[in-house]
């Protein structure tokens, strides 16, 4: 079947239903058809692919044009969203002509990388993704914080709309794009519908006047519950005054809630915190992120360990050959052809790597590919354990 690039405007009448009908609640109310039209300018940008039968979409698939960091190098990303099929066109290969269409244009345009939120992962590590740490929900009554109302602490925060302290915000999350490894955002494009819904507070952290941490939140009723966004900080000043901000709402709200990535120990936060964390996975529903390679060049120029090691990737249609990996200069670089390969890898087994998800052993363990003892060290030494925090929800 003909597969063909959508002009924004019919989004609303072919890839939009099909998608709230895999994702949402249905049939749609007339409510959320019109904020089909409020969502439209929030797509711009996007890419969105669909294959057509007899004038009616079958199945969908968009790309945004994001920005991720790869160990410390920020990298153009293509954040696959919206794959939806027909309930009567399921399981006739409509998703995997699409995802193979779509990454093509988008590795053709510079995209390296990729990442998405799968509706089953078994299916896109066919594709070459492989699983990320999911954000981390803590939950927590803001009377267990009461000891940080008497700490003298340095610095100040700053309380308003997210609509009126978006510039700060979007500057923070830039920041943090350039210096946290798997930090990826949205274009300008998506993201100022943050500030256009304005449906958040926004407190920010400030030491000698530059910002160290923000929060956006909101409350659901009084005697209810806090419910926090991502807790961008750096360094624990930043956390104390962001959680001593929050522990001012002790006669307000019962409870808290708060996203933190997956190095994150809130358990440490303060002596005598009855504190619940936790990552739920689960299919249907609640998914943990993938990511992966496009291309081999995305590794050349990373920092990396004095490792060297030859390896053949196998079994995909984005990367593939014999490459010399090495190390040994800080910098990683890259040699096609050459000798017998040391390891055999799958586009998801060098993506496992090069996000530091798994360990070379588990990639083996994992059937991604055929890694020896030998080639397991090298490895180990090129590619550190590093856990990425994604960020950006699509």
């Amino acid at each position: 079947m003909p597969i063909r690039r959508l002009a924004a405007e019919e989004r609303l009448t072919t890839s939009f239903p099909l998608q709230a009908y895999a994702f949402e609640a249905s049939p749609l109310t007339g409510e959320r058809v019109e904020a089909f039209h409020r969502y439209l300018p929030y797509n711009k940008g996007n890419r969105t692919l669909v294959v057509e039968e007899g004038g009616e979409t079958r199945a969908a698939a968009s790309a945004i044009p994001m920005r991720q960091n790869l160990r410390g190098r920020v990298l153009p990303m293509a954040g696959v969203a919206g794959v939806a099929t027909h309930p009567l066109a399921r399981r006739q290969g409509h998703v995997r002509a699409l995802l193979h269409q779509l990454l093509d244009e988008m590795r053709d345009e510079g995209h390296r990388i990729s990442a998405l939120y799968p509706f089953r992962a078994g299916f896109y590590e066919r594709f070459g993704y492989v699983g990320l740490p999911r954000a981390r929900t803590v939950r927590f009554s803001p009377a267990d914080l009461g000891p940080l109302l008497r700490a003298d602490l340095p610095g100040e925060v700053t309380w308003e709309r997210i609509g009126a302290g978006y510039a700060g915000y979007r500057a923070f999350t830039e920041r943090c794009l350039w210096e946290r490894h798997g930090f990826a955002i949205f274009p300008d494009f998506r993201a100022v519908g943050l500030r256009d819904r304005d449906d958040r507070w926004l407190v920010t952290a400030r030491i000698d006047g530059t910002t160290l941490g923000v929060l956006t939140y909101r409350i659901d009723d009084h005697g209810g519950e806090l419910h926090g966004d991502d807790l961008l900080v750096d360094g624990p000043y930043a956390r104390a005054l962001l959680l001593q901000f929050l522990a001012r709402h002790v006669d307000q709200v019962e409870r808290i809630s708060l996203q933190v990535p997956a190095d994150e120990l809130p358990e440490l936060w303060l002596t005598d915190l009855a504190v619940h964390v936790e990552a739920r996975v689960s299919r249907p529903g609640s998914p943990a992120p993938m990511a992966r390679l496009l291309s081999v060049d995305a590794l050349a120029g990373l920092p990396a360990g004095p490792g060297r090691v030859r390896v053949e990737l196998v079994d995909d249609r984005w990367l593939g050959g014999t490459h010399l990996l090495d190390g040994t200069t800080g910098q990683l670089e890259l040699t096609s052809g050459g000798s017998a390969p040391s390891a055999t890898l799958t586009a998801a087994g060098l993506s496992a790597l090069a996000y530091g998800v798994l360990d070379p052993a588990e990639v083996a363990v994992r059937g991604l590919g055929t890694v020896g003892p030998e080639a397991a060290a090298e490895l180990r030494r090129l590619f550190p354990r590093q856990l990425p925090y994604l960020f950006a929800d699509f």
